[in-house]
């Protein structure tokens, strides 16, 4: 529990990370990196480059500092970070380092205006959400660990197959080396795959694009322009090779109590069309209705198109609609453009009373998160997932 001196102390650093919070946490990133190098695996560096990182962060921190008195406001930001911490293989010995680098980060960048009674009170305020994130974190492992097929740490996948989806998604279809069950994991959760490239360890999360209770598990991997982990997979890792991954997680899944009747609305955008995949090949035969749509560049970069249609033939309660920016001539998409409100709402059941389930790149979700509300689809029936870290809590 923390004391009222401390969290009168945090609250009033609101205004200051306010206006220096980036510029804590790009300090902070590199200063850990130099200090603690074997953490460095866990970040994607992408994210780091592009400034996703220190920017989410950023506000990950002044949400935290911001509902300190008040945090059940803002309790359902931390399931997501619990399943991305368990989803990396986070420990507690890592939050000392985090912590130890973050109050130092915040000297450094305030200067004087840092306190040895802010310093204090941040600290303390930091290890209590440790202790809570710790704890969380400890029950997932040990609920992966506990479920048929599930496992702690890593386990060792063959690529079984190999297949491309796009010009630029590439399916890999992953076997386990030692023969046993695989967990019957959620539709829209991620696999983590443990790489070791050019002798740099890097962890990365890629969504699960089949249904389970497979025999494999299966992630669609987009080459990214400069992407490590991705280009690696594309070219490098062949049917045969073994790859180490840790337990599924994450918690951007199906409503479990969703009743049957209730129409389910899946809207992505480029390679969030994987988890979709999972939700659908694993709903499609349920006989709820399923409304399906896609936005791609075109054709060519449209993962999947087939295997939707096949599902839609097979099953009337699939209604596919393909949406494309710039097609090619070859292409038939059912609209040219973007999904914007104008096409969500012809396209959504007249009862707006829907699941609508949404992931791609950031602008397109915003795009489609406004498109919903402005359509009259209930806040509480929006769910998405984002790429970056601790988005969600920034949004918080």
């Amino acid at each position: 529990m923390l004391s009222a001196q401390t969290i009168a102390l945090v609250k009033a650093t609101v205004p200051v990370l306010q206006e220096h919070g980036e510029a804590i946490t790009r300090h902070f990133y590199p200063l850990m990196f130099r200090q603690y190098p074997e953490v460095k695996a866990f970040f994607n560096e992408a994210h780091q480059a592009g400034g996703a990182q220190p920017k989410a962060l950023a506000g990950a921190v002044l949400a935290y500092a911001a509902h300190i008195d008040r945090l059940d406001e803002i309790a359902g930001a931390l399931p997501r970070i619990i399943h991305k911490h368990v989803a990396l293989g986070v420990q507690p010995e890592h939050y000392p380092i985090v912590g130890q680098c973050l109050l130092q980060a915040i000297r450094e960048v305030l200067g004087a205006a840092a306190t040895g009674e802010i310093i204090a009170a941040w600290g303390e305020a930091y290890q209590a959400l440790a202790d809570l994130l710790i704890a969380a974190e400890a029950q997932l492992y040990d609920a992966n660990a506990q479920a048929p097929g599930g496992w702690r740490g890593e386990r060792a996948l063959r690529i079984a197959r190999k297949q491309a989806e796009s010009e630029v998604i590439t399916s890999f279809y992953l076997e386990p080396v030692d023969g046993g069950a695989l967990p019957a994991f959620q539709p829209g959760q991620y696999l983590t795959l443990v790489l070791d490239i050019d002798g740099q360890p890097t962890r990365r999360n890629y969504s699960l694009s089949d249904a389970p209770g497979r025999p494999w598990l299966r992630i669609s991997v987009k080459r990214e322009d400069g992407g490590k982990a991705s280009n690696w997979l594309h070219d490098t890792a062949q049917v045969g090779d073994t790859l180490h991954a840790l337990a599924p997680c994450g918690d951007f899944v199906l409503d479990a109590q969703a009743p049957a009747k209730r129409p389910l609305v899946l809207v992505t955008g480029g390679v969030g069309i994987t988890p979709a995949m999972s939700m659908l090949e694993a709903t499609a035969a349920s006989g709820r209705p399923i409304h399906f749509i896609h936005a791609a560049r075109d054709g060519g970069w449209h993962a999947f198109a087939e295997r939707v249609k096949a599902l839609a033939a097979q099953h009337p309660n699939v209604q596919p609609f393909f949406v494309y920016e710039s097609p090619r001539l070859q292409d038939r998409p059912d609209a040219v453009g973007r999904v914007n409100s104008a096409l969500l709402s012809e396209l959504l059941p007249a009862d707006r009373d829907v699941d609508l389930y949404f992931l791609g790149p950031k602008p397109f979700m915003q795009a489609v998160h406004a498109a919903g509300l402005a359509a009259g689809v209930a806040p509480e029936r929006l769910r998405w997932e984002f790429f970056g870290p601790l988005e969600s809590l920034q949004a918080a």
